[in-house]
């Protein structure tokens, strides 16, 4: 699932100096205010004092209920709301009285009578931290709403990640099976130098497999390179029946796809294309650039299937007769693993004609390792991490005839 980048704004990025920001910048304001209230109503020069010695207050309790208020935000509600309530009325009580005795003190107060002026400057006063403490709450549950929400969005894609680590990693062991069970038969045949090569090819593949991070991507050109391992460990056991084809652009060879995601293709083509015949089938690998899409196709010359209706979009396939062992997991796992990666931004078709033969196209967009590269420079707070390039590989080609052996029973 996509999930839209949720990062903090460059003001809250440092929560301190954006608090400190919004605190003068607040009572500054009032200050100001009532600067021009007070030379509005033609007061005298000695007001100013006063209102600069209650915004000083003012300022003072703010930065009491802000250390109070973050203690209290991690409560339970009823807890928050209820204390928040009392620390309020108190720091609004203590707030008034003493601005109430500079009055008194100053002789700028109009009514001879303490009390009253107390619960005038009260009500007053209350509006201001009050207004105050609204604004306190709001920001910080803002901030931990955009953190929970970023916090999400990491555990979505360390989910996502872990998915398509899983995909990755379902290789079909009837591939690992086959392959030993062939060299067992070959060293009981004393034809070690034929199962010298096998074991070799093995070797060469499996490392392929693992020196690829899980979830990651590869260029077609490397792709291609253990599909030919792989089909070298196949073709030796069945020998003249595996034809293999590769029609690779040199554009599309350029181009990114998630790792080993075409051998599980691949692989569904020899077991029900290759393997039930007698004749075996020829399997063919295609890849080109297609406007701003990459284009991949494998197609074999087997039986084919029979195709069901759409499920969720996607195709859906039953096997025929030939092909009435098959499990569609090979499928499903190149269809889930396309959807996590891509999502909307894949198209995934099987195709397979009464006439027979059985093909597979994936259109993906059309990416590059310098592209990609660029793209992690240009985004903002993003840790550049250097490009490892694959050393040179030779030009794609077909895998040439390994040497013959008997077909493991």
């Amino acid at each position: 699932m996509a999930v839209l980048p949720i990062r903090p704004t460059p003001f809250f990025e440092n929560k301190n100096q954006a608090f400190w920001n919004l605190q003068l910048a607040g009572w500054g304001g009032t200050t100001l205010l009532r600067a021009m209230s007070a030379l509005a109503n033609d007061l005298p020069p000695d007001r100013l004092v006063i209102n600069l010695i209650s915004t000083i207050t003012g300022f003072s309790i703010s930065l009491l209920l802000a250390v109070t208020y973050n203690r209290l935000i991690r409560q339970k509600p009823l807890v928050t709301w209820g204390a928040t309530t009392v620390v309020l009325a108190i720091a609004t009580g203590i707030y008034a009285f003493i601005d109430s005795w500079v009055l008194e003190v100053a002789g700028g107060a109009t009514s001879q009578n303490f009390a009253k002026l107390f619960i005038g400057i009260y009500f007053f006063n209350l509006t201001l931290l009050g207004a105050w403490s609204a604004l306190y709450y709001a920001i910080n549950f803002f901030l931990q709403v955009e953190e929970q929400a970023d916090r999400l969005e990491r555990l979505e894609a360390q989910a996502t990640s872990a998915q398509l680590a899983m995909l990755r990693y379902q290789l079909n062991p009837h591939f690992l099976f086959n392959t030993l069970n062939s060299i067992s038969t070959l060293v009981l045949l004393k034809q070690s130098e034929t199962a010298n090569a096998m074991l070799t090819r093995l070797s060469s593949f499996l490392r392929h497999t693992l020196v690829t991070q899980p979830g990651g991507k590869v260029t077609v050109e490397q792709e291609v390179e253990t599909l030919q391992l792989y089909l070298g460990i196949e073709q030796m056991r069945f020998e003249e029946r595996l034809r293999s084809t590769f029609r690779i652009e040199p554009e599309a060879a350029k181009a990114q796809l998630p790792a080993m995601l075409l051998q599980p293709l691949v692989e569904n083509a020899i077991k029900y294309g290759v393997s039930p015949q007698e004749e075996g089938a020829q399997i063919s690998i295609a890849a080109q650039v297609v406007g701003p899409r990459l284009r991949v196709t494998v197609s074999d010359t087997g039986p084919g299937m029979t195709m069901n209706n759409t499920e969720d979009g996607l195709p859906a396939v039953r096997p025929s007769r030939a092909r009435r062992d098959s499990t569609g997991v090979g499928l499903t796992n190149i269809r889930d693993r396309l959807a996590q990666a891509y999502g909307e931004e894949h198209r995934f078709e099987i195709r397979s004609p009464e006439s027979g033969g059985f093909s597979v196209l994936i259109e993906l967009p059309f990416e590059t390792e310098e592209a990609e590269a660029l793209s992690r420079e240009q985004a903002p707070g993003a840790q550049v991490e250097p490009v490892k390039k694959p050393a040179a590989r030779p030009a794609v080609t077909p895998s040439p005839t390994p040497p013959k052996a008997h077909q493991a029973s």
